[in-house]
């Protein structure tokens, strides 16, 4: 088949982890018989730089002609945030392509794959087997309502929901249970939020169209400590924005690195940005010890969702896999790998 993919590098390691994602897809290309090539776009400091904006309109166009969006990172370094190269840098590209292409849905995966429990922070025999879905709401909600300085003493920051809003996401989430283990766990904070409560009527309501999955409510704060205690227990997990922000957060602690875990963020017609969920890491930029495994995991989770190509994204998941217990890691798992040396051996076991 053939393709076309936006790719956004980004600051910080971000052009080093899509060129790993990059020389990946090319091996997926030679193995598969396909042919979906790459386009470039600047965003983030460098485009700034350039053009002024952290999210020039060529690289808009360049997204607009794709099929989808591999995407790296934006941001500089902590201290020098308030600089205009860097100032609102996340907000402006993040939130500006989101919003751009209507990316509601966003799809964070938290999985322990056979032989890497050790990477949790978990004991090993509470993450065996774990394979749980988050289900972000991406454009509504408290990050996208009213931000207001009322006075020197007094901050108001709105969270607003629609009925179409929340159906939507929740049917994405349904979709995904039905396809899994069957159960979805809608959380919320229905004891004190009216939004929560408009959550769980829509949710009774679309419950009614999939009566083969399971669904149940639970409090925000009560889900949080139940991901730590038991998160074998969750099949697919669905709540607002800025609770799912947080909750996929934890999970990369319980998984073991945000380095390891991949999003999606999809709007109704399957054209999706797909990004690793670690920051740029500025810290780190240039030194080739970037882990590319998140990154290469959204290409994976591209090919699924975008293209329909499952043998190509399981292949990439089994090679990366194969890998790891290979011993062949890089330094943040306790390997001695470079993002290049790290890469290659995915490719070489892709294509074996």
């Amino acid at each position: 088949m053939k393709g076309k993919i936006a790719v956004v590098p980004g600051d910080g390691i971000g052009p080093e982890i899509c060129r790993s994602a990059v020389d990946v897809l090319d091996a997926v290309n030679k193995r598969f018989v396909h042919e979906i090539t790459t386009f470039e776009g600047k965003a983030g400091g460098e485009a700034f730089e350039k053009s002024g904006k952290h999210l020039p309109e060529e690289t808009i166009d360049i997204c607009e002609k794709a099929d989808a969006i591999l995407f790296g990172a934006v941001g500089g370094p902590v201290d020098a945030q308030e600089e205009p190269k860097w100032k609102d840098a996340e907000k402006h590209v993040i939130l500006g392509l989101r919003k751009k292409f209507d990316l509601f849905a966003n799809l964070r995966p938290l999985r322990v794959w056979p032989g890497t429990e050790s990477f949790s922070a978990l004991k090993p025999e509470l993450v065996k087997d774990m394979d749980v879905l988050i289900v972000r709401e991406l454009v509504s909600g408290i990050y996208f309502g009213r931000h207001e300085r009322v006075d020197t003493q007094t901050a108001e920051d709105v969270s607003r929901y629609s009925k179409d809003e929340i159906e939507r996401v929740l049917r994405v989430a349904f979709d995904a249970a039905a396809s899994r283990r069957k159960k979805l766990t809608v959380v919320d904070k229905a004891n004190v939020l009216e939004t929560s409560r408009l959550w769980r009527e829509v949710a009774n309501a679309v419950k009614k169209d999939f009566p083969a999955v399971e669904m149940e409510f639970m409090f925000v704060d009560n889900a949080a400590m139940q991901l730590v205690r038991n998160p074998a227990q969750f099949d697919v997990i669905v709540t607002e924005n800025m609770f799912g922000d947080i909750l996929s957060d934890l999970g990369g602690a319980i998984v073991g690195s945000l380095g390891l875990l991949p999003s999606a963020s999809l709007n109704a017609r399957k054209f999706g940005l797909y990004e690793p969920s670690h920051g740029s890491a500025p810290d780190i930029a240039g030194k080739g010890i970037a882990n590319p495994t998140a990154q290469i995991l959204s290409l994976a989770l591209l090919l699924r969702y975008t293209y329909n190509l499952h043998k190509e994204a399981d292949a990439i998941e089994a090679a990366i896999l194969a890998a790891w217990n290979a011993g062949e890691k890089t330094k943040d798992l306790g390997g001695a790998l470079s993002t290049d040396e790290f890469t290659a051996c995915v490719v070489k076991k892709l294509a074996a």
